[in-house]
């Protein structure tokens, strides 16, 4: 476990929250992954869109895991194919009627939140990708247009750090670090 060292008090499940690499190999219950999906469908969306999708697959499920799997980039397969369930976010980037969700993305990001925290509370872990081949996430699930693929997470109970070759021996171990909030948010006054 890696809890955050952080300046100002946050929630435990804040703090407690941190990607992992390595998994061990005891499944994630069906039960459990819908709470999170649950977690996930409460999020706050413009519109009350709720433009967030999700395909996953549990290790177990042989052909569905192994072509999430197929889908990230070589710098992420030889740790997240150990994940016991990969899950695959994507944002409708249209509302019903047709014109453009600009706040898609943005909304898929808080229902994203709702989801790692929720895992975090429930003692899970995950590790966000951006590094897949949209093209061939797109092809291989017969996407529509409408529909972007943003983020793989591999998630999990976290396993053992020795399990993991170099480079991701090393990041595992390393210390995490984040800006400082002076680097982030700057108060701005409206003139008197």
């Amino acid at each position: 476990m890696k809890p955050a060292n952080t300046t100002f008090p946050v929630q435990e499940a804040i703090r407690q929250r941190w990607s992992p690499r390595a998994f061990a190999s005891y499944p994630v219950a069906p039960e459990t992954l819908q709470q999170l999906f649950e977690a996930a469908a409460w999020a706050p969306s413009a519109m009350n869109a709720q433009p967030w999708r999700y395909i996953y697959a549990h290790h177990a499920d042989t052909e569905a895991f192994q072509q999430l799997t197929e889908c990230l980039l070589p710098g992420n397969q030889p740790w997240a194919r150990h994940a016991p369930v990969l899950i695959l976010a994507l944002a409708q980037t249209q509302y019903d009627n047709g014109t453009p969700n600009g706040a898609a993305l943005h909304d898929l990001g808080l229902a994203n939140g709702n989801l790692i925290l929720e895992a975090t509370a429930l003692g899970l872990h995950g590790h966000f990708m951006g590094g897949f081949d949209r093209d061939k996430v797109k092809h291989t699930f017969q996407l529509p247009d409408t529909l972007e693929p943003v983020v793989i997470l591999a998630l999990g109970y976290i396993g053992n750090a020795e399990q993991l070759e170099e480079p991701f021996l090393s990041r595992e171990k390393a210390p995490r670090q984040r800006k400082a909030v002076a680097e982030i948010a700057f108060h701005r006054q409206l003139p008197a």
